[in-house]
């Protein structure tokens, strides 16, 4: 069988390569952190670079004072708790992260994840500012990239006649005006589940003894970020 005949192959996983990149960096980071630093480490490497909003109001009971408040916002989305949290974190990320990677491009994809993670870190910094907790994790970052990608994944499939040979070719799908994301059943519907369910989160620990630490005021600060600033991303030949 010659190259001609022979059937072209599929690569295992179809992921944009910013997508990849990220993940992997996601996974190193944790393993490193997991395997090779000791729990001292662990806890310095906290204290410098996941989210601490208790600097903003007591900057002189952590190392670094205010200046970590530079870089954390950022960092923290590097972090993770567990195993668990970076894998479930690295699946959501391949799911909603290529879309939005392959409309527009590595750039902008690292654009959406550094600034919707910085506006989950501020909606939890809004709540936690007074409290201890310390924010770690992709999770805003990744809502981010869910709200971008929530405006145009369910969109119809824009067609357009080539102008040679006049057959129907698939350019894309346009990015919907809320109006159009809350009157398409599937936007809908994970738009305001994804609220829902994060805005419920306070009450998980009243309801059987459950006591879950999630960080649902950066999911919620992410996804409204990432759906609000989705326009700022197109181009004109995307619109």
């Amino acid at each position: 069988m010659n190259d001609e005949q022979a059937p072209a192959r599929e690569p295992v996983f179809n992921m944009p390569a910013p997508v990849v990149f990220l993940v992997l960096t996601l996974i190193a980071i944790y393993a490193g952190e997991a395997y090779i630093l000791d729990k001292a480490a662990q806890f310095d490497l906290n204290v410098w670079f996941a989210f601490i909003p208790l600097r903003i109001a007591f900057p002189q009971e952590i190392p670094g004072g205010y200046w970590p408040l530079l870089w954390t916002p950022v960092t923290h989305a590097f972090l993770h708790a567990s195993w668990m949290h970076v894998l479930l974190n690295s699946a959501w990320l391949a799911i909603f992260g290529t879309p939005v990677a392959r409309r527009y491009g590595g750039v902008r994809f690292f654009v959406v994840f550094g600034v919707t993670a910085i506006a989950g870190a501020v909606l939890y910094a809004v709540f936690e500012s007074q409290t201890s907790a310390v924010l770690v994790g992709a999770s805003g970052g990744i809502a981010g990239l869910t709200g971008v990608a929530v405006r145009f994944i369910f969109q119809p499939v824009i067609v357009v006649p080539d102008p040679e040979t006049g057959r129907p070719i698939p350019v894309g799908r346009h990015l919907a005006t809320i109006r159009e994301v809350f009157a398409n059943t599937s936007a809908r519907s994970l738009t305001v589940i994804w609220l829902v369910l994060n805005g419920a989160a306070p009450i998980l620990p009243m309801l059987g003894g459950m006591d879950a630490q999630i960080a649902w005021q950066a999911h919620i600060g992410g996804f409204l970020a990432g759906f609000f600033m989705a326009p700022l991303l197109e181009t004109r030949r995307a619109r």
